[in-house]
């Protein structure tokens, strides 16, 4: 009897040593949130088990775990009409509120899934539910779109489909066949699916071709740059919940079909050293030395060595591309892009990339709303469904609608 206690003690002692993690007191409910972190990081290890053992890529097998507990719970909503179609050969769910709008026109949102380029769906639980509910509270038409994932598919295929499928919805036919408004459309994504926004947006307000324009974009904890993984929010949040680090080096390394022998020199700027001559030219448009407020920089130094690895940038040119990295794009481009919303949140790796982004739109003319959250962590806004419903899910989300609500 003894024996069974001491090691019952000892598993639980193993258990909350690996869940433990420390957080800053700001956070809301961190036990839940350490409890939320250790289930991935299981579930990513096991997928990283199954990868080694050559049963299966680790992300397709991560991604069909997310799918089968994204279906534990399914959301729905008799407010709203969902139709799974496709705009231009690209896969989407269009949601349309049924009770509100009568005959007039409405607005709208494109909307585009996070998941690391990688991961979750447009017809997932937790998109299902924050879509259902945006077009609801907003009486918009929103489009959620299914663009294609790794590791089946890399870069650029994911800014295409989007780019594809959001023309598409954007001709004058197909906005009236929704009863969509021109003048009162807006882009918008989470995470990986916010850098896709971003870079869609950049490339659409630069399109001759286009005839509607987008009213606003709104991005949500976006990731905006493979350039410098050292930004104060960076070394600040290196182990943090949900994204630490490493693993957001890993997913870029994955959406381009890279080299992970490359991950750990990435991590320590290796790749864009200063002997890195393709990377010279984009140096300043990511200076967070002057492009973050003293309150984000702290007492964090940049990281940039005298000599690093070359050969990164030569066998991954994609990583100083501006369509995956909308953060290195020139003035000139910042200066045509719409009002724009940006959330962040303080526990959270990409908080910086947000931030400069911002700055650079402030600087460039646009009209900015910084939606900062001291408490929330990356990912949050689609945890409000059980039994990952967060406080900060709420919050979050609540916040962006509200704002979609008064300007768009």
């Amino acid at each position: 009897m003894k024996s069974a206690a001491v090691l019952l003690a000892g598993l639980l002692a193993l258990t909350a040593y690996y869940v433990y993690l420390p957080l800053p007191n700001t956070v809301s409910e961190p036990w839940r949130l350490m409890l939320l972190d250790a289930s991935f990081r299981v579930a990513q290890q096991s997928c990283n088990l199954v990868h080694f053992l050559g049963l299966g890529h680790h992300l397709r097998a991560l991604n069909f775990l997310i799918g089968a507990f994204d279906q534990l719970n399914p959301q729905s909503s008799e407010g709203v009409k969902i139709t799974d179609t496709q705009f231009d050969g690209v896969e989407v769910r269009v949601y349309e509120p049924l009770a509100k709008g009568g005959a007039k026109l409405r607005r709208s949102v494109v909307y585009i899934h996070g998941g690391g380029w990688a991961l979750a769906s447009a017809r997932g639980g937790y998109y299902n539910n924050l879509c259902s509910i945006m077009a609801e509270s907003l009486d918009a038409v929103v489009v959620s779109i299914e663009y294609r994932l790794v590791p089946d598919f890399h870069f650029p295929v994911q800014f295409n489909d989007v780019l594809q499928a959001t023309k598409h919805f954007m001709l004058p036919e197909v906005l009236a066949r929704y009863s969509v408004d021109p003048s009162r459309v807006a882009i918008s994504g989470d995470s990986a699916g916010g850098n896709l926004a971003a870079a869609v947006c950049q490339e659409m307000t630069q399109a001759e071709n286009v005839t509607t324009r987008f009213k606003l974009q709104a991005l949500i904890y976006p990731v905006l740059q493979p350039f410098d993984f050292n930004t104060p929010s960076y070394q600040q949040n290196e182990v943090t919940p949900v994204l630490p680090r490493f693993v957001m080096v890993k997913f870029w390394i994955d959406y381009f079909n890279g080299n992970y022998d490359f991950a750990h020199s990435m991590v320590v700027n290796n790749h864009t050293a200063l002997d890195v001559s393709e990377a010279n030219a984009f140096r300043e448009h990511l200076d967070w030395t002057f492009l973050l407020p003293s309150r984000f920089r702290k007492n964090y130094k940049p990281v940039a060595h005298t000599t690093g690895k070359a050969e990164i940038i030569r066998d991954i040119p994609a990583l100083l591309d501006v369509r995956a990295a909308p953060l290195l794009a020139e003035k000139e481009v910042f200066r045509i892009q719409p009002k724009t919303y940006i959330l962040t949140c303080e526990i959270d790796v990409l908080r910086d990339d947000a931030l400069m982004y911002a700055k650079r739109l402030e600087k460039a003319g646009v009209a900015v709303t910084i939606d900062h959250f001291e408490d929330c962590f990356h990912g949050c806004m689609i945890f409000t469904v059980w039994p990952t419903n967060f406080s900060a899910g709420f919050q979050t989300r609540d916040s962006y609608i509200k704002w979609l609500s008064q300007n768009l």
